[in-house]
């Protein structure tokens, strides 16, 4: 499938997208020119351990962050990217963006913004009543339907091409890709998606190819992501982690456990136009 093409959004817009599972050392290990253009890749830390938790917490303007920065958007306890204004007390450095509502989704609407939204994994799934306090809040979102299968980019970016449109209005766009999550398998890759190298408790794991997977998962989603960010070159654009994946240190396989590299992910942004 070839890569859609994506109308110029305005610099007030904003592009937000998470590599689910994604493991620091295997984002900076891995060629990714088209990511890298973003902006300094930063390691920080994931506000939870697994898909939900941290997102509810990144919709709530609490990205990864490094606790030990003081520049706005890498420590969201000095300045976050994204702050309610009715959510927590103000950081010493200024936000980014200051929303009111909900959370981020019903902030960037209320100020008119076109919300829209895809994600990859299961926890996004409209059928199920735990998605809804993800995607309650965005005007359109898309999951593409099937909970055993994670690696659909290529559909999202169709949907997301349909959904982008180049009117003056600006847009928050959150896109969650799941080709970094297990079994690390992405359209084409010559190993079965049933083959998974990192299964909790698992008797067969192995760590050496779950690293390379995931990496040559990363390095196939870079290349279809081109388009896209070309299209949002002019907004804001924040990149990072959910969380990452345990291979085998300390005994522990996959993600859900808040082990140091679970929790360690890479946070990457380019600041456009604001308020």
């Amino acid at each position: 499938m070839q890569n859609p093409s994506f109308p110029r959004q305005s610099a007030q817009s904003v592009l937000f997208i998470t590599l689910d599972s994604c493991r620091h050392d295997s984002f900076v290990s891995a060629n990714l020119p088209v990511l890298r253009r973003i902006g300094k890749v930063y390691c920080t830390q994931a506000p939870g351990n697994f898909t939900y938790s941290s997102h509810m917490a990144m919709f709530m303007g609490f990205t990864p962050g490094d606790a030990q920065s003081r520049i706005t958007g890498v420590n969201p306890k000095y300045g976050k990217l994204f702050r309610m204004s009715q959510g927590g007390i103000a950081g010493k450095g200024k936000e980014y963006f200051l929303l009111q509502g909900r959370n981020i989704v019903d902030g960037f609407g209320r100020k008119g913004y076109r919300t829209i939204g895809t994600g990859a994994v299961a926890w996004f799934n409209p059928q199920t009543e735990t998605a809804g306090n993800l995607i309650a809040d965005f005007q359109h979102f898309y999951y593409p339907g099937d909970p055993c299968v994670t690696w659909t980019l290529p559909r999202q970016l169709q949907w997301l091409s349909r959904q982008l449109d180049d009117q003056a209005a600006p847009v928050f766009a959150f896109l969650n890709i799941g080709e970094t999550h297990v079994p690390y398998y992405f359209e084409g890759a010559p190993w079965s998606p049933q083959d998974n190298p990192c299964v909790p408790f698992g008797k067969d794991n192995d760590a050496l190819e779950a690293r390379r997977r995931q990496r040559l998962a990363l390095e196939w989603v870079d290349a279809k992501l081109a388009p896209l960010l070309d299209a949002f070159s002019e907004s804001t654009v924040v990149i990072c982690a959910d969380h990452g994946d345990c291979w085998g240190e300390d005994g522990l396989w996959e993600h859900g456990i808040s082990h140091p590299k679970v929790l360690e992910v890479p946070l990457l942004f380019r600041i456009g136009k604001t308020p």
